[in-house]
This record gives C-alpha cells, sequence and structure tokens, in this order.
C-alpha cells in the first residue's frame, strides 16, 4: 500500500469522528430519549450552567455554534422554560440568557450522566496516559485554532452540486 492510499481509519479526524459517534451517541440518547432535548440544546444548558447568564452571541461562541442554529435551540428551550430571556435595564436590545429552576435542574441531573459516560471512556486510559492524552487534545486544539485562522478556504455552499 503507497502514502497516497492509506486507509481513512489513519486520519486523525475520522477516528475522533468515530468516537464521537459512538460515544457522543450515548449522551444524545440520554438527552433525546430521557430528557427531551436535543445534543444542540444540552450544548447551550451545559455552557450556560458552566459560564453564567450570557447573551446570543456569546453563548453561540462558547458553544462553537453559528448564531442562527444558537438561535433556533434557544428559542426551543425558552419555549421548554430551560431557560430565560432577560432584557438588560436601560438597554431592550440587549438580552442576556440564563437557566431558569427547570433548566438548572435538567441540567444537575443529565450532568453527572454525562461525567460518568466520559469517566468509563478515560478508564481506558491509566493516569500517565489520560495526562498525556490530556496535553495531546490541548496541542492538537492550539495547531487547529492556528491553522484555522491561517486558511483560505471557501464557504460552505450545500445547495451547490459540483459539477465534473
Amino acid at each position: 500500500m503507497t502514502a497516497l492510499h492509506r486507509p481513512l481509519d489513519d486520519l486523525l479526524l475520522y477516528r475522533l469522528s468515530r468516537l464521537l459517534s459512538v460515544a457522543g451517541g450515548m449522551v444524545i440518547r440520554l438527552c433525546e430519549g430521557r430528557f427531551g432535548i436535543t445534543r444542540r440544546e444540552w450544548r447551550l444548558l451545559a455552557t450556560l450552567a458552566s459560564r453564567g447568564e450570557l447573551s446570543s452571541s456569546q453563548l453561540a461562541e462558547h458553544a462553537q455554534l453559528d448564531r442562527a442554529r444558537t438561535s433556533k435551540a434557544v428559542g426551543s428551550l425558552v419555549a421548554k422554560q430551560l431557560i430565560s430571556r432577560t432584557h438588560l435595564a436601560g438597554d431592550r436590545r440587549s438580552v442576556v440568557l440564563c437557566l431558569t429552576e427547570g433548566g438548572q435542574a435538567l441540567y444537575d441531573e443529565l450532568f453527572p450522566l454525562v461525567k460518568r459516560i466520559n469517566a468509563d471512556l478515560m478508564s481506558a486510559l491509566d493516569a500517565d496516559d489520560a495526562a498525556l492524552f490530556d496535553d495531546a487534545l490541548r496541542r492538537l486544539r492550539q495547531r487547529a485554532d492556528l491553522l484555522a485562522g491561517e486558511a483560505v478556504l471557501p464557504k460552505a455552499d450545500r445547495g451547490r452540486r459540483r459539477a465534473n
């Protein structure tokens, strides 16, 4: 097998995607099946729980989601009475988002379950390997941020078909 024809399984992003698909699927089943929220809604709830009150754009940035998807999920979470929108005094255009009591209760019940899934997954590594893995992930994230900042790539155009 030549270097030009390496299998897909050798690609880091493919391997990470498969790991996320399997392990993340357990979290998604908990979110959707037991708690009636989507994974995106869970991400926003968890972000608000860990960061406190945020504007919609701050929430989108911290959750690493685009503003349109964040806005749609926020609307759903408000309708489910899991988060609230509050206008800032003196500025009716500025809104902060925060967990409601129900949102906090859901987070308090779901987070330990998600944490247990993560701990069970990490139990495959001993303490030294876990520390090395954590450092490797940190360095990979730094490199990805650098590459993304330098990249000049076309924007996605999902409506356009590629002509052969």
